[in-house]
């Protein structure tokens, strides 16, 4: 037994001097991991000054490799989202908090309109957790996603599982395929036929490498660049296979850049989607494009 408080402050102070935006979280997050418990259980421990068993040499180990700046997600092995904990790891991108104001922006249409079976599609699944958000989320759901790179695909395999083993509805009614995203040899079966796409691609402009080292230097540069100076590239052929995909008056959640709204509202609005707007996320960014097809 260690006094808890004291290791905190000590880890905080270290990963404080390396640059980490939030110290005191990580380091009770991580000594939480090292106690086998959860972030609030360490928080109750230290409000109530009570004792927590913490493999201190895995502490200092998980300590020491925030300090390099790997991703906290990384060493813990794994992501909250929405309802979902998921596996993340090298090769696949971090689930961010802001893609859950899309997935509800999602969820909030297919309840508007009372469908209780619909066909809902993830382009770009990454970890998974758009897709296996729904599919939990809504019973009813036919849920396809679509990766490209082989070892996201890998950790979308693995979350895929997990979820089906506690839901074994949900993991009947998920789909997942290997392939490009963009490409019309992708899903063509579903063309006409889906009420929902919802994902998350690479958007980040090619000019604005991020600075923070977690994301520029562990993040797939594949789940990040938008494939153009602006970033739009990859966006805009989204939206194209989107339009074929959608029946009339299915739509479109698509998150992108802060830069990229009126860009993508004008560029949807031009290629088959009736109305189309941006909305923002729970920072107050436009982060999203909500389209309906035409």
């Amino acid at each position: 037994m260690m006094d808890i408080d004291d290791m905190i402050r000590a880890a905080a102070a270290r990963l404080r001097e390396a640059g980490v935006d939030t110290p005191e979280h990580d380091a009770k997050l991580l000594l939480a991991e090292a106690a086998g418990v959860e972030l609030r259980d360490v928080d109750k421990a230290l409000l109530m000054g009570d004792p927590l068993d913490v493999d201190a040499d895995r502490f200092d180990a998980m300590v020491a490799r925030r300090a390099t700046r790997e991703p906290l997600q990384h060493i813990t092995g794994h992501a909250p989202f929405r309802y979902l904990d998921l596996k993340v790891g090298p090769g696949v991108f971090i689930p961010r908090p802001e893609t859950e104001t899309v997935v509800q922006a999602g969820l909030d249409w297919i309840t508007r309109n009372g469908l209780y079976h619909p066909i809902v599609v993830d382009l770009c699944a990454g970890s998974g957790a758009i897709g296996l958000a729904v599919a939990t989320e809504v019973p009813g759901a036919e849920v396809w996603a679509v990766e490209k790179s082989p070892e996201a695909y890998a950790w979308t395999e693995r979350n895929r599982d997990l979820v089906a083993r506690a839901n074994p509805t949900a993991g009947y009614n998920y789909h997942l395929e290997l392939g490009d995203a963009t490409s019309t040899l992708t899903l063509p079966q579903l063309d006409g036929r889906v009420d929902v796409v919802i994902t998350n691609p690479p958007y980040v402009p090619l000019d604005q490498i991020p600075e923070q080292p977690e994301v520029r230097d562990h993040d797939p540069a594949l789940a990040l660049y938008g494939g153009s100076a602006d970033g739009a590239l990859i966006p805009e052929r989204i939206v194209l296979r989107a339009a074929r995909l959608l029946r009339a008056g299915g739509v479109l959640v698509m998150e992108h850049d802060v830069t990229q709204g009126e860009r993508l509202v004008a560029y949807a609005r031009a290629n088959g989607f009736a109305s189309a707007r941006t909305e923002n996320d729970w920072t107050g960014r436009p982060r999203f494009l909500f389209a309906e097809r035409a």
